[in-house]
């Protein structure tokens, strides 16, 4: 493995630390807006989310979304989104970061039920595809590729 990562470490990708919490989930760091906030790492997640209520506490400029949300065990969910937001993992940083805003209450309410701290939000493959993302499950480690500036 030390290999793998001497490779990514050469092609410019980022080593993020993950930590796994009482439900199996990862759970990382990041900031929005540079105000930082605890998240959910979903590979099955198309969209990156933020809980609703905490439009005000990253700074978001939210829009109507014709979209629903679905996940954990709830379906059509009303959403907001906000665009063009700066999001800076570690040391990974996009300026274009598009978030889908819904109802987080069910989620936070599994991860309390199981010991674990509630979340802001979720880091999906969305924001994985952007950085090419690579997953050290072993190891709890996420690396995304550096952007271009």
């Amino acid at each position: 493995m030390k290999r793998i990562e001497k490779i990514l470490k050469k092609n410019k990708y980022i080593k993020i630390k993950l930590k796994q919490i009482a439900t199996n989930h990862l759970e990382l760091k990041a900031s929005i807006n540079d105000v930082k906030g605890r998240f959910i790492l979903d590979t099955g997640a198309s969209n990156s989310c933020v809980g609703i209520d905490l439009i005000a506490h990253f700074n978001l400029i939210a829009e109507e979304s014709e979209t629903k949300a679905a996940g954990a065990g709830a379906t059509d969910m009303e959403t907001q989104k906000s665009e063009n937001n700066s999001l800076k993992i570690g040391d990974w940083k996009t300026n274009k970061c598009h978030l889908v805003l819904f109802n987080l209450s069910h989620v936070n309410t599994a991860l309390t039920q199981h010991k674990a701290k509630e979340v802001h939000g979720i880091i999906g493959a969305d924001i994985l595809q952007k950085g090419k993302a690579f997953i050290d499950y072993k190891k709890n480690v996420l690396y995304l590729k550096k952007t271009k500036k």
